[in-house]
């Protein structure tokens, strides 16, 4: 991906443990890359495509003075965070350099470096209790919060048998797409969240609930732990899952497996 850079921003804050740092301030040295495909830029000369890089620089100023933090770790977040949010960009990297660091030795700077982007992620949601279609658009509404997570896909909502062997009413299954600030981990503490908040009690596993948002997909990742199974661990064997999420992403990839959500389908259904 094309990258602008904005080098060795220089700025005078109140960032540090020692409390003189806090009151008297340093200088500190900030530098960050925005990367955004910049080809529609490059051919149209139009400003729209691209981004304002002195509005950018504006934002890290105003932010470094603003605050005061005890790390520039925070800074360096908070800078990220920021950029992300308030301009088209798919990916940055922030790096503070802190040249008047208290450490009472000859060296030229200390710095933190960290790169932060957004995620392209696909979950699941259902619901068999009560107002089935409500819980499920209340769970959309929730996760397009336009701050950390912005929904850009929703399908049809179908009905489907009950999965496992717990008698119980008829689920209504969706699937959507995001864009996301959030790690897995994170996105995983954020669907729980929204499960309590609609009502979810968790008392029998496959049983009956209010809403279930699964994580079905984050980017090309494979993750396996104790709390989180990424790509979910049973979504190729759910026909529930693969037609919704085939309606609105055929083509996203199953890491583990090698094959699209279509290919996917098409196997199940040969099996069903």
């Amino acid at each position: 991906m094309d990258v602008i850079h904005i080098k060795r921003l220089e700025i005078f804050a109140n960032h540090g443990v020692i409390p003189e740092e806090n009151t008297l301030g340093q200088k500190f040295i900030i530098s960050a890359d925005l990367y955004k495909d910049l080809r529609k830029a490059g051919r149209t000369d139009d400003v729209e495509e691209t981004v304002h890089y002195g509005k950018a620089a504006v934002l890290i100023k105003q932010i470094s003075e603003k605050s005061v933090f005890r790390l520039i770790e925070k800074l360096a977040e908070e800078i990220a965070d920021a950029l992300l949010k308030n301009f088209p960009v798919e990916r940055v990297k922030v790096v503070i350099e802190k040249p008047w660091a208290p450490v009472r030795l000859p060296l030229d700077t200390v710095a933190v470096e960290i790169e932060r982007s957004w995620h392209t992620a696909y979950l699941s949601i259902g619901s068999n209790i009560g107002e089935r279609e409500k819980f499920l658009d209340n769970a959309v509404k929730k996760l397009d919060n336009k701050i950390d997570t912005r929904v850009t896909k929703v399908s049809k909502y179908i009905e489907t048998e009950p999965y496992g062997n717990v008698q119980q009413e008829k689920f209504l299954n969706g699937c959507v797409e995001i864009r996301t600030l959030l790690t897995p981990s994170e996105l995983l503490k954020k669907a729980t969240e929204i499960e309590k908040e609609e009502g979810r009690i968790r008392t029998l596993h496959w049983g009956p609930r209010t809403l279930d948002i699964d994580i079905l997909l984050y980017d090309n990742e494979t993750i396996y732990t104790e709390d989180l199974k990424i790509p979910h661990i049973d979504m190729h064997n759910r026909m529930f899952v693969l037609e919704p999420l085939c309606e609105i992403a055929p083509y996203a990839y199953h890491p583990a497996l090698g094959k699209s959500v279509m290919r996917l389908k098409q196997k199940l259904e040969n099996k069903l």
